[in-house]
């Protein structure tokens, strides 16, 4: 029976989600058009995401999920608790990390995501200055990545399905305004939606971390440690995200 309802928990939610994601891409379309804007706005929410699949919901992950599972099964939650604060917190010093210097760097890092821009140099500056906003997104939702794995350890199942959800709302309330001030197809409308995306990475983690304390593993953040079980993490996840960086890296240059 447990199964059955985290089945029709998961699948309900991310059906809302899929129906929600699909009246938002209609009114991305119709408030960026199909020209300059509309380019530079998918190019800043691919890069994000991108680091977002090596970081959060690829190598880390599935070396982190395994690890935590086995301490809250073997130890208790006390020791599962103390790993994930450890993971966070080495997770969270080398987003802050990267993050920071691809920000710095993006006018450069631009040229190789997207060459075809340099052609025109207003729309690789507008790509640039939207991906610079919506970059922090990584850090958002790499912990999101990292509660949910602990929330569904912990088999609870519904925060982590409907965050997609709580992603989509905003980018649609982000859209729906940028319309509403008249930003149609204007640079301003990426500037609105780029910001949403950054709004609606804070309010995905701050659900998911509501959504653990409320599960009663309340995790705080602690100093950067590389404890034993940081080293284990390293060690099962560099070779996934070397791998998984090589393919990411591949389809964004090819597309």
């Amino acid at each position: 029976m447990k199964l059955y309802r985290a089945f029709a928990t998961v699948g309900g939610l991310t059906m809302v989600s899929r129906v929600l994601g699909f009246v938002r891409d209609i009114l991305i379309a119709a408030a960026l058009g199909s020209g300059a804007v509309a380019d530079a706005f998918f190019v800043a929410f691919r890069f994000p995401n991108l680091f977002r699949r090596l970081f959060g919901e690829g190598a880390f992950n599935s070396a982190f999920v395994p690890l935590f599972a086995k301490r809250l099964e073997g130890e208790g939650e006390a020791a599962a608790r103390s790993f994930a604060e450890e993971a966070m917190a080495g997770l969270l010093l080398v987003l802050v990390i990267v993050s920071g210097l691809a920000m710095l760097a993006m006018p450069w890092l631009m040229a190789v995501l997207a060459p075809g821009f340099i052609a025109d140099p207003a729309k690789y500056d507008l790509a640039v200055r939207l991906t610079q906003i919506a970059f922090p997104y990584l850090t958002c939702m790499s912990l999101v990545a990292l509660l949910s794995g602990v929330l569904n350890s912990m088999h609870r199942f519904w925060a982590a399905a409907a965050a997609p959800i709580l992603l989509n709302v905003v980018l649609i309330s982000s859209i729906t305004l940028a319309i509403a001030l008249g930003y149609a197809e204007r640079a301003e409308a990426g500037y609105v939606l780029a910001t949403g995306v950054l709004l609606a990475g804070i309010a995905q983690l701050v659900m998911l971390w509501w959504a653990t304390k409320n599960a009663g593993l309340d995790l705080r953040l602690v100093r950067p440690r590389y404890t034993p079980g940081v080293k284990r993490l390293v060690e099962l996840g560099i070779p996934g995200l070397v791998s998984g960086g090589i393919t990411q890296i591949n389809i964004v240059v090819g597309t």
